[in-house]
This record gives structure tokens, C-alpha cells and sequence, in this order.
């Protein structure tokens, strides 16, 4: 495999930190016995547009009698968000964020996928691992899976619950759900290892909101342990006033590059019932060459197939179903933090 060392790869690097991380999910994976609720559907879609955001976290409750709360975590991005798959009961949404202000550049950011009553998901363990959990009828039926991804397309989070309707207000709140560290804080401490969270998504006058009910966990071998607990609040505001053409250029430009990467992603979670990445903490050396091997697709650098099976390759180099000796959690025996 070509070893590529794009031009733009600091600014991608630098910009990888902004807001929150952030999907590929498979239809068999999916019941289609049922329909899903208009309403559920239109609210998911209704996410879509073009945005300023704010992401706004703060530290509330110390567990930890050594350790003091850091403080509030808050910044903005413009983003955009772009429906990539509509079909009954599967839905995608691919983020994008817009920076620079002289020479605004696109960054691929996270994805949400929503399936409708799911036959399994595969959930975040610990320590870069997801294990794949079979759901039981009262698990799914009615309801929703919210599959998150990372930059590259690999697996972050997945939770599950039904949209309601109730007062006007559309909102879907899931059960907690453990995921990796956000960059925010991946890249600067080591005191914790996963986030215990709930998620709630809001449909609103504006645009829409994400609110996080977060718990820091340290994983141990006896059982995770609470470090602290954050709150955390995303807000999507309708703003036009920015170049969210580039976002859509980009797409455009890229699209075919990025479906062949999920289609490697949908391919592990379909083959393997776990599975993990060969290397810990950031995983810069994995999403970074699938940054830059779409940015050489987009600037005519690269062929279409080339960038492709390069970025395969990349994946294979860093991914392995045989999971390491780090303590993992247990889902069954999982309480409230």
C-alpha cells in the first residue's frame, strides 16, 4: 500500500478536535415486518440541514476524593448534515464541518445511522473493542438504534429507544450506553477510559438538540468505577450564512470513497461477533490515511479504485477479532453510574 502524505493533513489533524466525534449499519440487520411511525422518521430527517453549532460540556459531581473538575468544555463549529440513505426503517446521516473563514474546508465528521427495531448491535466494550449483542423483543420492538461513527467510519456508539411524540415535541431518549472517550478529552487525559451516557435527541423551533447525560468511568478488573459526571448539550441552530456548498462539493467528490470504506465496516460487524482496533487511545494512524486518501479522490489525485482498496488495507492493518487482555464490560451485570 502507497504511503500518502497529504498537504492538508495538519489542518485535518487540528480540525478532528472540534466539537463531539463522531455511522455504516446493514438493512438485514434490520425488522422489516413492521413499519415504522411517519413521525419517527420525519424527525430523524429533520436533523438534516445546514447549521451553527455549539457544543457545550461541563463537569458537575466529583467521585473521586484526589480528583477536582475541569472546566467547562465549550466551542462552535458550522456543520452541515446531509441525508446519505432513506428507506422505511434505516436512515443515515453524514455530518460535515465547514472551517476556516478565508478558505473554507470541509472535514468529514461524524455519522448517525437509525435502525429500526434491530435484531442486534454491536456495542462498545472498553478499550477500542465492540461485542455484538443479540436484542430481545422488548429490547426493540417499537424502537430505534442510534448507531454513531467515527470520522473514518468506524463503530463509536450505538443506543436504543423509541421516539415520542407527546406536546408537540419530538424526542427520542436512549438507555445509557457506554462509548469511547470524545476527542476533547482523548487527546489530553488518561484518568478515565469510557463514558457511560444517555442520550437525548430533541427536535426544536430552531433546529434541533443533543443532550448528553455523561458518566466518566475508570475500568478496572473488579468493575468500573465513577470518576465524575458531565452534562453536555449540542445545539443545532438553521444558519445558511456560511459556504456549506463546499460541504455538498465535497460529497459529491467523495461519496463513492466513503461507501466503499463502510462497506468494509458493515462487512466486520456482519462476519465477526467482536472486534477491535490494534492500536489504543487516539487511532490517528487509522482515521488520518482515510482522511487524506478521500482528499486525493477529491482533488483528482488518486483513482477512485486505488484510494479504495488502500484505504481497506488500512483498516485490515488496525482492526483484529481477537480482543486484547484489557478489562471489558459487561452488559449484563451493567448498573447505573
Amino acid at each position: 500500500m502507497k504511503k500518502i502524505i497529504s498537504p492538508f493533513a495538519a489542518l485535518l489533524y487540528a480540525s478532528i478536535f472540534i466539537g463531539i466525534a463522531g455511522c455504516s449499519s446493514t438493512l438485514s440487520n434490520q425488522s422489516t415486518q413492521v413499519l415504522p411511525d411517519e413521525k419517527d422518521r420525519q424527525a430523524i430527517l429533520a436533523m438534516a440541514g445546514n447549521y451553527e453549532v455549539t457544543f457545550d460540556f461541563t463537569e458537575t459531581v466529583s467521585f473521586a476524593a484526589d480528583y477536582e473538575k475541569k472546566e467547562p468544555y465549550v466551542t462552535g463549529a458550522h456543520e452541515v448534515v446531509r441525508v446519505i440513505a432513506d428507506q422505511p426503517g434505516f436512515i443515515s446521516l453524514q455530518h460535515i464541518l465547514i472551517v476556516g473563514k478565508d478558505k473554507p474546508f470541509p472535514i468529514k465528521h461524524w455519522r448517525q445511522d437509525w435502525i429500526y427495531q434491530p435484531t442486534s448491535v454491536h456495542e462498545f466494550v472498553g478499550f477500542n473493542s465492540w461485542q455484538k449483542r443479540t436484542l430481545v423483543d422488548n429490547e426493540r420492538i417499537g424502537k430505534w438504534a442510534q448507531v454513531v461513527y467515527q470520522v473514518d467510519d468506524s463503530p463509536r456508539y450505538a443506543g436504543i429507544a423509541a421516539w415520542h411524540h407527546e406536546n408537540g415535541i419530538s424526542q427520542w431518549t436512549s438507555e445509557a450506553s457506554l462509548r469511547p472517550l470524545p476527542r476533547r478529552d482523548m487527546t489530553k487525559r488518561d484518568d478515565y477510559h469510557a463514558i457511560l451516557a444517555s442520550n437525548r435527541h430533541a427536535i426544536t423551533p430552531t433546529g434541533w438538540v443533543h443532550e448528553q447525560d455523561n458518566s466518566k468511568l475508570i475500568l478496572r478488573p473488579q468493575g468500573p468505577e465513577l470518576l465524575v459526571r458531565e452534562i453536555g448539550v449540542n445545539r443545532y441552530v438553521h444558519n445558511d450564512d456560511f459556504a456549506f456548498n463546499v460541504a455538498d462539493d465535497y460529497w459529491q467528490a467523495t461519496e463513492a470513497y466513503w461507501q466503499g470504506v463502510r462497506d468494509k465496516w458493515s462487512q466486520l460487524d456482519e462476519q465477526h461477533a467482536q472486534y477491535e482496533l490494534t492500536v489504543q487511545g487516539e487511532p490517528t494512524p487509522l482515521y488520518m490515511p482515510l482522511l487524506e486518501y478521500a482528499g486525493y479522490v477529491k482533488e483528482g489525485k488518486m483513482p477512485l479504485n486505488e484510494a479504495i482498496e488502500n484505504a481497506l488495507q488500512t483498516i485490515e492493518q488496525f482492526t483484529t477479532n481477537e480482543l486484547s487482555d484489557f478489562p471489558r464490560v459487561d452488559y449484563s451485570t451493567m448498573v447505573n453510574y
